[in-house]
């Protein structure tokens, strides 16, 4: 018999959610980004029955986190049912960054574009931080339309450079 337990990174990109009225079970997505490329990127929905576990889920992850969950995959069988992740275990590799204004999250957006995470704020001054999923500065964007143009050019630097 093999085994079809499969380990996964991603990111945490909303809030958890408890899956029954008491919270023993969780609900959440998963973003997984194995390449830099976009197109290889899904959103993985991911289910947890142990209540323990569950408890970690609703009430110590924060959006943004980097999450390595291990579990079964869920395939459906009939057009109406969904796919999922049965998830058995769960490791936070990286927490999110901490905001100092919790006012400020509900104007802004964190987003990620392949290894690279931005941070969108409607109230700032239009410039775009950026930085690497590992916590590399990037630079800062000034708009939008900017940020390929920052990407590449901090992704030259580094090739230059010899560094990864």
């Amino acid at each position: 018999m093999t085994d079809d337990v499969i380990a996964l990174d991603g990111f945490l990109d909303e809030e958890t959610v408890p899956g029954d009225l008491h919270g023993s079970t969780a609900r959440f997505r998963l973003t997984v980004s194995p390449t830099d490329e976009r197109t290889d990127e899904m959103i993985l929905p991911c289910s947890v029955a142990d209540p323990a576990l569950a408890h970690t889920v609703i009430h110590d992850l924060v959006p943004g986190d980097k999450l390595r969950v291990t579990g079964h995959l869920r395939l459906p069988r009939t057009p109406d049912e969904p796919m999922w992740l049965d998830v058995s275990e769960l490791a936070v590799l990286e927490t999110a960054p901490e905001l100092s204004d919790p006012a400020a999250v509900a104007t802004a957006v964190l987003e990620r574009h392949g290894p690279y995470v931005c941070w969108f704020d409607a109230e700032d001054s239009g410039e775009i931080p950026v930085w690497t999923e590992a916590g590399v500065w990037v630079g800062h964007a000034g708009d939008p339309d900017a940020l390929s143009e920052l990407i590449q050019a901090f992704e030259q630097r580094q090739a230059a450079s010899g560094e990864q």
